[in-house]
């Protein structure tokens, strides 16, 4: 724990926190020092996997930041979140999205189709997982509201970090910390197999992830 405290500040986002909320600069933190990532999200890609068109067209429909320069700034912030997914040692990234999230369109349909392609392109990082949770998934657990475990500083603290219409909220507590691996562990178990863009993917006669991706992209954009 002392470790934690002599870190806390360190990075290139506290350069960050008069512009950015105390919670989004708390998250940049948490997932420089993560070494495992699960996230499930039902209306948008998450954010660690956006485009910057596609980041920049949901900034500018919200009501968290409205002048330019702050939009900018936002979507720069999020942009380099991103440094974490090429980092020398990177966590290990899990990511279980709803299908509605690849149907809604941030940007127009050129923005969402560039969006789904980084997505594709993303899965096939070998530390990254990413799966499709389908409208057609029998037993969903029962979870409405997106969530993302944060496991850092070598799995010593285990947050979760959901974001809300006002603010993000950072549960800590072992109870809460189980009860969301349970759910997560449930929205994998009725998922559809992750994305393998492999060569053998392309033959294999099974709906997974990556075919109901490339339907969007060639039905839809």
């Amino acid at each position: 724990m002392a470790s934690l405290a002599e870190d806390k500040g360190k990075g290139w986002w506290s350069a960050c926190k008069r512009n950015m909320s105390a919670a989004t600069v708390d998250l940049a933190e948490l997932e420089s020092h993560a070494t495992c990532l699960r996230s499930y999200e039902s209306l948008f890609i998450p954010g660690i996997f956006q485009s910057e068109d596609y980041t920049r067209a949901i900034f500018r429909v919200s009501d968290v930041v409205t002048t330019p320069a702050d939009i900018d700034s936002a979507v720069e912030f999020r942009m380099r979140r991103q440094a974490v997914l090429s980092a020398e040692d990177p966590p290990t990234v899990h990511a279980v999205i709803h299908e509605a999230a690849l149907h809604m369109r941030f940007g127009g349909s050129a923005a969402t189709r560039k969006q789904l392609l980084r997505l594709v392109e993303l899965a096939e990082l070998p530390h990254v997982t990413v799966q499709v949770l389908p409208f057609t998934a029998d037993g969903v657990s029962a979870v409405n509201t997106p969530f993302c475990l944060i496991a850092s500083h070598d799995g010593c603290l285990e947050t979760i970090q959901m974001d809300h219409a006002s603010h993000s909220m950072y549960l800590h507590d072992p109870d809460s910390v189980a009860r969301y691996r349970r759910h997560f562990e449930r929205l994998c178990g009725v998922a559809l197999p992750p994305v393998d863009s492999g060569p053998t993917a392309v033959n294999r006669d099974v709906r997974d992830s990556l075919g109901l991706i490339q339907h969007i992209l060639y039905s839809h954009y």
